[in-house]
């Protein structure tokens, strides 16, 4: 119910711990067409396409970059229980052949590893300074120049590259470094930016970025490098991130209160309806708090558990691919880019039906990102497993792994925007500490992979599977259990608790 001042039309009383978000009864809500807000999601949206687009783009570079992608391949003796060779296969290195002139290096399977590994070096070092620092001072700043940063490092990969590997490592850590604070600084802006009952569908769009980006620089990057050759990808891709800054610096604003262009209609309904945790946090943080805090560890945790399915698939698909289901580079390219595709269609449909079903007060928001993340986890779960009794069909393989990320896309109205409902101006803060853990599975699972998958075999790949199934399941009971959508105690503004007190005294007066 509204406040009796009017102050904050969308919150509801905070002692009573209801975590729903009333309709607006008194004011008009100014359409999403055209608004600035819709404008900043579509902007976040491309970014985050060009920074996925820079982050995958070499892992399929690589292929052309190298004089040979399996210097040492297995003995035939270790593939036993694999699938069979095609009958006319083509040779896999024939599909890049770069034009004169362009250099490769014989970097081994090892070197590759390191390479490709490093962005997250750097990334795990910027997210929580980079959290931090946007809820004090506004998101713009630091996702525009995480971007910018990203994309103009991106244009000397050829130049590290040529002077060595050492370089090549030290320029894609620094990439990861400057892409860390990207995620955080647009939780922290739409704390500021998103009305409560729109939440879901604004984040989801903006997120949905990073599996757009990758869906498209996946087989794009391969096209490129048969045509230009691989030093072109860097070009276009840096040239793109740098063109984007440009236009994000012009266009956006870190609050609703500062921006140039919006209407007065939509600036006043964005204030209200986010009331005093539109703001920034200052210095201080209750840290203390947050470490106790029994939702914050379940979103933590949850993400961790959901991302080590995530990266699994994506370090490992592409050798699933090749080793087990002998698909040529092109296809591998293709096939492999699919699930994102999928993943960005259900994380917008699942942002529109999740902030319908708030809206109409058919379910609490704790319930709704309950439901979202339980339903994510074990459908994904579910066709992980089924893929490990795919055997060597293709298109049972390529459907289950599809379904499996595409249906995963459900958790982005779930857990993946939790942290804006339990502490909104620490939103930012919150996303980078819980990125943090959850980059852990980026550099566990794969590890995991390679023990289970030593021998190349198709029971090794069952594990894989398996395993990664299991620990989405034990993320979506530990989510269910202990997840919640009520703004915490801690997370309370001094404004708020005021007009609380004065809220339960008349509620005694009368």
């Amino acid at each position: 119910m509204p406040l009796p001042d009017g102050n904050s039309i969308n919150t509801a009383p905070l002692d009573e711990g209801e975590d729903t978000e009333p309709l607006i009864e008194n004011d008009p809500v100014p359409p999403q067409c055209c608004s600035a807000r819709l404008n900043l999601a579509f902007l976040m949206f491309c970014g985050f396409s060009v920074v996925y687009g820079l982050r995958v783009n070499l892992s399929v570079a690589m292929v052309a970059m190298v004089n040979t992608t399996d210097p040492e391949p297995a003995p035939n003796s270790s593939v036993i229980s694999a699938c069979p060779l095609p009958p006319e296969g083509d040779n896999s290195s024939d599909s890049f052949h770069q034009p004169a002139g362009i250099p490769q290096y014989p970097w081994d399977s090892e070197t590759q590893g390191w390479l490709l590994g490093a962005f997250f070096f750097g990334y795990l070092c910027t997210q929580i300074p980079g959290g931090y620092l946007s809820g004090h001072y506004g998101g713009s700043i630091f996702l525009g120049v995480g971007v910018l940063g990203t994309a103009f490092l991106t244009l000397l990969t050829p130049l590290a590259a040529q002077m060595g590997s050492y370089w090549l490592f030290a320029l894609r850590a620094l990439e990861g470094f400057g892409e860390g604070v990207t995620f955080p600084a647009m939780m922290a802006m739409w704390a500021r930016w998103a009305p409560p009952l729109e939440r879901s569908r604004l984040m989801t769009l903006s997120g949905s970025g990073g599996n757009f980006g990758a869906f498209v620089a996946l087989p794009l990057t391969g096209v490129i490098c048969q045509a230009l050759g691989w030093p072109a990808v860097f070009y276009l891709c840096g040239a793109a991130g740098c063109l984007w800054a440009v236009v994000w610096f012009i266009f956006v604003s870190d609050d609703p209160r500062t921006h140039p262009r919006i209407s007065k209609e939509e600036k006043d309904y964005i204030i209200k309806s986010i009331g005093p945790q539109g703001t920034g946090h200052g210095w201080s943080v209750p840290l203390l708090s947050m470490s106790m805090s029994v939702p914050l560890w379940a979103i933590i945790i949850t993400q961790m558990c959901s991302n080590w399915s995530y990266y699994t698939l994506l370090t490992s698909l592409p050798t699933y691919m090749d080793n087990v289901m002998h698909f040529d580079l092109k296809s591998n390219g293709l096939l492999s880019a699919l699930p994102y595709f999928g993943a960005w269609l259900m994380s917008m449909l699942s942002g529109v039906v999740a902030d319908s079903i708030i809206e109409r007060e058919v379910f609490s928001i704790t319930v709704v990102r309950k439901l979202f993340t339980l339903i994510g986890l074990l459908l994904q779960a579910a066709f992980l497993v089924a893929v490990s009794y795919a055997g060597c069909s293709h298109i049972l393989a390529v459907t289950f792994l599809t379904l499996s990320t595409t249906l995963g896309g459900i958790t982005a109205s779930g857990v993946y925007i939790n942290q804006i409902d339990i502490a909104p101006r620490y939103a930012g803060f919150l996303l980078g500490i819980s990125n943090t853990f959850g980059t852990i599975p980026g550099v566990l699972a794969p590890i995991a992979t390679g023990y289970f998958t030593e021998g190349h075999t198709m029971a090794g790949w069952r594990k894989v599977f398996w395993v990664a199934a299991g620990i989405n399941v034990g993320g979506a009971i530990v989510y269910t259990i202990f997840g919640s959508a009520k703004i915490q105690p801690w997370a309370i503004t001094e404004e708020e608790r005021a007009e609380t007190d004065k809220e339960r005294s008349r509620s005694i007066s009368t």
